[in-house]
């Protein structure tokens, strides 16, 4: 009980400032993937002349390996675009990059589920192609992949883990510097462990239950 109290409580301020760290990578990454992989998939549905770029796009951010992502984004955009200039922007980049892959397939597939009926529908009744999409195709598409969604962004927190390697001061990285101090690991990792496990458990669960709300006030029932 003395080692935890002297490796995890007594150093209870590193801990949170990585969470918090972790925090903001995560929220970041996940509002650039999605307006990413929303971006691929009306362009691979509906941008004829640049459909073969977005299936490139997608397949590469699908394939690579999130660490190989964050080292290629870190080290080799700065050279070649002089962005990004931060670690922590670096992170957010490879980070979005990858689920937006990944995201932009679950959004294609939730926009072809929408009936087609439903946009002739609307054009009869005078309204724009654009309004349509606003107002009746995109609400279903969300509600639809909903579930899809919430379990990227666990795959977000997990993959936000890698950071560390690019010196960003998240959870994991304040692990290290500890168990570099102490050379004590166990207390030190289990409580990382735990942390991101709760943390994933509780986002987890918030999602599942708005996305189960929201469908109950539409009236959309899963397939």
């Amino acid at each position: 009980m003395g080692n935890w109290q002297r490796l995890v409580w007594d150093q209870r301020d590193a801990f949170i400032a990585g969470f918090e760290v972790t925090l903001a990578v995560c929220a970041v990454s996940f509002v650039f993937a999605l307006l990413g992989g929303l971006l691929l998939a009306l362009v691979r549905l509906y941008v004829r002349p640049l459909r073969p770029l977005a299936v490139v796009l997608i397949e590469f951010f699908r394939a690579t390996p999130a660490l190989v992502q964050l080292l290629w984004v870190n080290y080799v955009w700065p050279e070649v675009f002089g962005w990004p200039n931060t670690f922590f922007s670096a992170a957010c980049v490879a980070l979005a990059l990858q689920s937006s892959g990944y995201l932009a397939e679950t959004f294609r597939g939730a926009l072809e589920a929408v009936p087609k009926g439903q946009l002739e529908a609307a054009s009869s009744l005078g309204m724009s192609r654009f309004r349509a999409f606003w107002r009746i195709v995109l609400p279903q598409m969300l509600l639809d992949a909903a579930p899809s969604i919430g379990n990227q962004f666990t795959v977000i927190v997990k993959s936000s883990a890698l950071v560390s390697v690019i010196a960003v001061p998240d959870l994991m990285f304040q692990s290290q510097k500890l168990v570099n101090r102490w050379y004590e690991p166990i207390e030190i990792l289990t409580a990382t462990a735990a942390i991101y496990i709760v943390f994933i458990f509780i986002v987890s669960a918030l999602l599942k239950a708005f996305a189960d709300g929201m469908r109950r006030r539409f009236g959309v029932s899963r397939h």
